[in-house]
């Protein structure tokens, strides 16, 4: 995975802005690519070409591939801002690694405790001493922006509030937020003798991208409302956008007065997955067009470039083989590998080889010998196995000799 994203030069003409407006929220794309983790946004800043600066009804914007972190169009990406509720994604994210790594589980049984039963805001109204599942509390964090359910995660997982914060500020700068810091779980606006949290579009496309790697995150997002306490309360998801843009399932809205309207949002179309940030909007109207221009054009950059045609196909290089019967064996691509790519970058994808070989025999047809990787400036943009074309059997005494 890629150490920091690539930023790609692209030309925003006013007539394709004009195209993809006019699309609205059902605007019709072609692809993209797929992200991973985080990258440090300092280094990114020093050896990448310019983006877009695009203009719209916010503080600040980004838009990235969310498989290789690729900058495709920006606006103030690293100006300071707050992030309201979007915050809550690195809530949600530090719950489920802790889940991931054993520490605690779906299944467990919080008990809501006095200060989160307090607590303003959007909220699902826990009441002191009420008892819920981590899965429940998770799902009214990631579906209604529940700030009770946030507290009353933090102190579950992490004993108290305080401590929390603590571990949120940690994995920011584990995940390269080099711009963030964080003094709520929640993102509310600060309080008096409180800070405010503090962070970034880019920050916000990184924790973002981390938090794709667990599919119960897009699940939650993705629904616009869900029962809550066995249906006798209703989760509302405040993404205007969930069901309405093709292929958008997520990510979380914020909004507060000092904040202004947020959102991180992602969406997938013909296999290609893109985030945008907009952080500071005036009005959730243009939250939600300023996302679906942003979205619009990164569908409409891409396109599908098929490198390997079908599985099967032969490559010139061949594998080295130890002990058998031959001392080499043909290789063939395991499967297609088709790669989204901006349309102008056709000829900038290469594809590099790497073979395991010697392997030793026995060796049957179709094994895995080594893999082909697509790459774009350095960034993964795909991989296939790479198979022996055929059987090679383990060779005598004779065969041995000579091969050695």
């Amino acid at each position: 995975m890629p150490s920091r994203p690539f930023l790609v030069s692209i030309v925003f003409p006013g007539l394709l802005l004009t195209a993809l407006m006019a699309c609205g929220v059902d605007a019709a794309a072609e692809p993209a690519a797929e992200i991973g983790e985080a990258a440090s946004a300092a280094g990114a800043a020093e050896a990448a070409p310019p983006i877009a600066a695009l203009d719209g009804d916010y503080v600040s914007a980004i838009l990235v591939d969310a498989a290789t972190g690729m900058v495709l169009a920006a606006k103030n990406p690293d100006v300071v801002h707050q992030p309201a509720s979007m915050l809550k994604m690195l809530t949600e994210l530090i719950v489920l690694e802790r889940i991931a790594e054993g520490d605690i589980a779906m299944t467990d049984t919080v008990t809501v405790s006095a200060r989160a039963s307090r607590m303003g805001g959007s909220q699902v109204y826990l009441a002191h001493g009420e008892e819920f599942t981590v899965a429940e509390l998770l799902a009214a964090l990631a579906i209604h922006s529940a700030n009770d359910a946030a507290v009353a995660l933090a102190e579950h997982t992490a004993g108290s509030v305080e401590a929390f914060v603590d571990i949120m500020n940690m994995r920011a700068r584990r995940l390269g937020m080099a711009s963030s810091e964080f003094h709520s779980v929640h993102g509310l606006p600060p309080g008096r003798g409180q800070q405010p949290d503090l962070t970034t579009a880019r920050d916000m496309a990184i924790v973002g991208r981390a938090l794709l790697d667990y599919p119960e995150a897009l699940e939650w997002a993705s629904q616009a409302t869900a029962p809550f306490r066995d249906g006798e309360f209703v989760l509302y998801n405040p993404n205007k956008l969930v069901g309405k843009y093709r292929g958008l399932d997520g990510l979380k809205t914020g909004y507060h007065g000092q904040a202004g309207y947020c959102v991180t949002a992602t969406a997938v179309q013909k296999g290609v997955r893109l985030m945008s940030v907009v952080m500071g909007c005036p009005t959730d109207r243009a939250r939600a067009t300023e996302t679906t221009r942003l979205l619009s054009y990164g569908f409409n950059l891409y396109h599908q470039l098929p490198l390997v045609e079908e599985a099967g196909t032969p490559l010139e290089e061949t594998v080295a083989v130890q002990d058998g019967k031959s001392r080499e064996v043909g290789v063939l691509y395991a499967d297609e590998l088709v790669v989204a790519v901006p349309r102008t970058r056709d000829e900038d994808v290469s594809i590099r080889v790497e073979l395991d070989g010697p392997v030793p025999a026995p060796l049957a047809a179709g094994e895995k010998v080594g893999e082909a990787v697509a790459e774009l400036d350095g960034f993964e943009l795909g991989r296939v196995d790479l198979v022996a074309a055929e059987t090679v059997e383990k060779g005598n005494w004779l065969h041995r000799l000579f091969s050695n």
